[in-house]
């Protein structure tokens, strides 16, 4: 199963290890996508699912240890940065294109730092949820999980209390047109090889609209976001790990 990105970012989702997080098959129908309950404060105006910008699979994005960029490049970075770092909770609804094509559609929930659930639709079975130390992908069908260091998925750049991504990330390209506002952020591990992270944000709004992660082996998932309300206080218990009647996968 290709990585996730939250979050979903995606936010939910990949990098290192967790690379190998399942993209669960073909869900689904369609959702009734009203508003997220919570209050007034929905950020995203799009009240139905939205068709994910998938990048070009022949994109070349620079990689030089020597990248550098320009005043605008930078000041756009630091307003992804600060709309990231105010962010304490976020909620609202998910469609997921998997490297394949296939389409699948939730709910996700994010309590910084660390915490993140994806719900995923039926008939997809998976649950995604990380408890600010470890993220798990659950098939509640089979009453199996797999779990990985959070630390090691790109989720945590979007789960991060307060992040700086021109110092505490290795950006590799910031572009700006008159939709979108994109951060790519790479990781270089050793053992696995190279993975990318690319955040997308409403030119406009400022808020983030979805991302991508590729895979070491050049395989993207995307996962937009919509319906998003930053108000809605979120009950702890979401966010924790069920080990009980939850075991690891086989194999």
């Amino acid at each position: 199963m290709a990585g996730v990105l939250l979050v979903t970012a995606a936010m939910v989702t990949a990098a290192s290890v967790a690379q190998t997080v399942p993209v669960p098959k073909p869900a689904p129908k369609g959702r009734d996508s009203g508003p997220v309950a919570g209050g007034p404060a929905v950020t995203g105006a799009t009240q139905t699912p939205p068709n994910p910008v998938i990048p070009d699979p022949r994109r070349n994005v620079p990689s030089s240890i020597f990248q550098t960029f320009d005043a605008n490049q930078k000041a756009q970075a630091a307003k992804v940065s600060a709309y990231l770092s105010s962010l304490s909770t976020l909620v609202g609804n998910f469609v997921q294109v998997g490297p394949d094509g296939s389409k699948t559609q939730g709910d996700f929930y994010i309590q910084k730092p660390g915490k993140v659930r994806f719900e995923y639709d039926a008939p997809s079975p998976i649950d995604i949820v990380a408890d600010g130390s470890s993220l798990v992908v659950r098939d509640r069908k089979l009453a199996t999980q797999d779990v990985y260091p959070l630390s090691q998925t790109p989720l945590r750049f979007l789960l991060s209390d307060r992040i700086d991504l021109m110092k505490d990330t290795n950006v590799v390209n910031v572009s700006a047109d008159d939709v979108f506002v994109s951060v790519t952020i790479e990781e270089k591990q050793a053992l696995v090889g190279t993975s990318r992270l690319m955040l997308m944000f409403g030119a406009k709004d400022g808020q983030l609209k979805q991302w991508t992660v590729t895979d070491p082996q050049g395989y993207d998932t995307t996962i937009a976001v919509y319906n998003l309300d930053a108000t809605k206080k979120l009950d702890p218990g979401m966010f924790k790990i069920d080990f009980t009647n939850y075991g690891q996968s086989p194999g």
